[in-house]
């Protein structure tokens, strides 16, 4: 489970799995097509970008593999394999406060500011950890 091979696959569950961090050279994947919408990834050893409609969705830096990857309006959820310390950048809903947790612990919280951007880093190995980000109730 350490690496999606392929670039980007869409799992039994309809979740979507991305990233190859072990790779020296560029993978890209355009127009994988889920449920009308368009994804992209981009992924090597030093960065992973997915992007949905041209829009980011996540960047890893350095390069990362997510497992099973879910959004709505109140959560995203997924698991995520690397190499070391990774600094995630998110797009979600700006100027709103999420509570981050790793492997079902609470980090603290974190703010999504302009353009929704929100930035944390995770230590990450050969097994993948869980990450969960859940929009705050009032802010």
């Amino acid at each position: 489970m350490a690496i999606v091979q392929e670039g980007i696959r869409l799992e039994d569950n309809n979740t979507i799995s991305f990233g190859n961090y072990e790779i020296a050279e560029k993978l890209k994947v355009e127009n994988f097509e889920v449920n009308g919408d368009l994804y992209k990834v981009r992924t090597h050893s030093l960065v992973t970008r997915f992007s949905k409609n041209g829009k980011l969705v996540l960047e890893a830096v350095p390069g990362a593999a997510v497992f099973n990857f879910s959004t709505n309006e109140n959560t995203t959820k997924f698991k995520a394999a690397g190499k070391g310390q990774t600094q995630f950048t998110l797009e979600l809903e700006d100027d709103t406060n999420y509570d981050l947790s790793v492997d079902g612990i609470k980090i603290g919280t974190v703010k999504a500011r302009f353009a929704g951007k929100l930035s944390f880093s995770a230590g990450l190995g050969d097994e993948p950890v869980e990450i969960k980000l859940k929009k705050k109730k009032n802010g």
